[in-house]
């Protein structure tokens, strides 16, 4: 028994460092001078990774958080890693549609660009509760925050994107997807799924976006693409249970990629200029299939059309962006 015991640690040992050393690294050397870039949750864990690679790479790098310590440090820690001074942290609640609006405001007034845009900020578990706009909290985090920010700064990156540069729009789902339901009517309640599936729901939700705004943006100079950046050891995991914080605590020991791997395919998606296409699946740098169910064009629909009157847009809004 011992053995068998042993056999499988072995195994298990093996396989982590073979999935360790097989991750790629965004390879790309192109500068961002004269560029934008804004990363939501760019204070800690992959967002913070991504933004100072993007910083070290000469661009002008918004992050944007709800906490305005935490912000500052990472604005201090980036300016001294990266030796880039042109760098700023905006607060952005995106638990609240009012400071979504109030942080694009900002954006508006003060930026006349915006050349990248890292939908990264995410929460997991708990979360399983109402915010005051009525959303799921956990949904309204990693989705529906993150539709109203993108959607309100199209026209701004719309002006910035070029045939030849198009703007970029990264958004970080994970494997996670692959496990979430189909049934679009229920995903914003509370209390009807395993606060796991609401995560694993939230990360389809992107895929279902990126591949519908791909369709609507089909005749701009914008593309967008969502990132796969592995079981990943970040912050994220940090207020799970004790249970749940020590099987992810396991995991993260022998599986988990650094937040700088895991930030490689966003990057990637972000600077490179092999990336040509629009409304795609990445992992490792490399374009790879979704799963079957994010493809379902009834639930791509449906998902949109519940999402504009979840985040409350209003018809003058969505007329100028002719999304009516």
């Amino acid at each position: 028994m011992l053995y068998i015991i042993v056999l499988i640690l072995v195994a298990l040992i093996a396989f982590s460092v073979y999935h360790k050393v097989n991750t790629a690294v965004c390879t790309s050397n192109r500068r961002l001078e004269g560029k934008t870039a804004v990363v939501t949750g760019g204070t800690s864990g992959l967002g913070l990774v991504i933004a100072k690679d993007f910083a070290k790479r000469g661009a002008k790098v918004i992050v944007a958080c709800p906490f305005e310590e935490e912000g500052t440090n990472a604005r201090q820690q980036i300016i001294r890693e990266s030796g880039n001074e042109n760098v700023l942290f905006k607060y952005l609640d995106l638990s609240s549609l009012t400071s979504v609006r109030e942080f694009v405001k900002e954006i508006q007034k003060t930026e006349n660009r915006l050349d990248i845009l890292v939908n990264n900020a995410g929460v997991g578990i708990p979360g399983d509760f109402l915010t005051k706009d009525g959303l799921n909290f956990i949904m309204q985090v990693n989705y529906y925050g993150h539709f109203l920010l993108t959607i309100l700064l199209l026209p701004l990156l719309k002006k910035t994107g070029t045939k030849s540069d198009p703007a970029r729009i990264v958004n970080m789902s994970s494997l996670a997807h692959r496990y979430a339901s189909s049934d679009v009517d229920n995903y914003n309640r509370a209390g009807y799924w395993l606060t796991i599936r609401t995560y694993c729901n939230s990360k389809l939700c992107l895929v279902f976006f990126s591949k519908e705004l791909t369709r609507r943006l089909s005749d701009t100079n914008v593309v967008v693409n969502c990132s796969d950046p592995g079981y990943a050891a970040t912050k994220i995991y940090n207020s799970a249970s004790e249970f749940l914080g020590f099987l992810a605590f396991t995991l993260i020991l022998l599986f988990a990629n650094t937040a700088f791997q895991g930030a490689q395919t966003a990057i990637y998606l972000g600077v490179d200029e092999a990336v040509k296409g629009s409304g795609e699946y990445f992992k490792n740098c490399k374009q790879i299939a979704a799963a079957s169910k994010a493809n379902n064009e009834t639930s791509i629909r449906k998902l949109w059309e519940q999402s504009l009157r979840l985040v409350k847009l209003s018809v003058e809004e969505l007329r100028e962006l002719n999304f009516l």
